[in-house]
């Protein structure tokens, strides 16, 4: 099996647009393989052929490689604050050139939720998001841009019908174009260096997990990577109590502009 996974990777990704490329080899070849053994077929070719002729294994194949927990458009209350006021007033202050940071973006949903979004103001050509977070293995999931269908219960219709295609029962990719506006970026919250100047950063139910000294440190680097009045956007659980120390204003709950 080992001479032809090459090949195997092209068939794959002409079946179903999963780029095996985007994963660690050692472990997906390895997965794979147990697969393979479990369905007593006799390597990647037989396997392919398989995928081809029988639907349920081709589902099954498909569920193995995609993302169990996710959901676009998370708080939609949130998100529909973002649509009337806080991305025509971005727009509006820095142009049509806005950059966004989406911070510990996970297997994507936020970053591709925000592109959705901005696409409702500009052109697609446009818009260019920069998504990161510490695990190679997410991030690769993210890239891959298969998600089961509880994913999408929030997110509106008319960009689950536009930019949504059902590739087996319940699995959903997402549109090679919205992919495409989006950089993935390995990133320590807690130790690398943070990108400068941007209009808006998202970093939602991530920082939860953090010490109260280890949040304090992240959001002031988050104010220094902002511009001046730029946005901080984070999560349901995530409010900031002493915002006006770390020079922010709070125009809503979970917003907070640099001052």
């Amino acid at each position: 099996m080992e001479n032809n996974y090459e090949q195997f990777k092209k068939d794959v990704y002409a079946l179903t647009k999963i780029d095996l490329n985007a994963y660690k080899e050692k472990q997906m070849k390895r997965r794979i393989d147990t697969l393979i053994a479990k369905h007593k077929y006799s390597g990647y070719n037989e396997f392919v052929t398989g995928l081809k002729t029988n639907p349920v294994l081709f589902d099954e194949f498909v569920n193995y490689l995609t993302i169990n927990v996710s959901e676009f458009y998370r708080n939609p209350e949130q998100w529909d604050y973002l649509e009337k006021k806080v991305i025509p007033d971005l727009i509006a202050k820095f142009g049509h050139g806005i950059r966004i940071w989406s911070a510990a973006c996970s297997t994507g949903d936020e970053p591709y939720s925000l592109v959705m979004l901005l696409s409702k103001f500009l052109p697609l050509n446009q818009i260019k998001i920069l998504a990161s977070d510490i695990d190679d293995q997410v991030m690769a999931k993210a890239k891959t841009g298969l998600y089961k269908s509880q994913s999408l219960n929030s997110l509106p219709a008319e960009f689950k019908k536009k930019y949504f295609k059902e590739i087996s029962p319940g699995v959903f990719q997402i549109s090679d174009e919205i992919k495409k506006c989006v950089m993935f970026m390995k990133h320590n919250l807690l130790k690398d260096l943070y990108p400068r100047d941007y209009h808006m950063i998202v970093c939602r139910n991530v920082l939860i997990y953090f010490t109260e000294e280890a949040k304090l440190e992240i959001y002031r680097k988050f104010n220094d990577s902002l511009v001046r009045e730029g946005i901080l956007f984070v999560g349901s659980t995530e409010q900031i109590t002493n915002y006006k120390e770390l020079n922010y204003i709070s125009p809503k709950t979970f917003f907070y502009q640099k001052n």
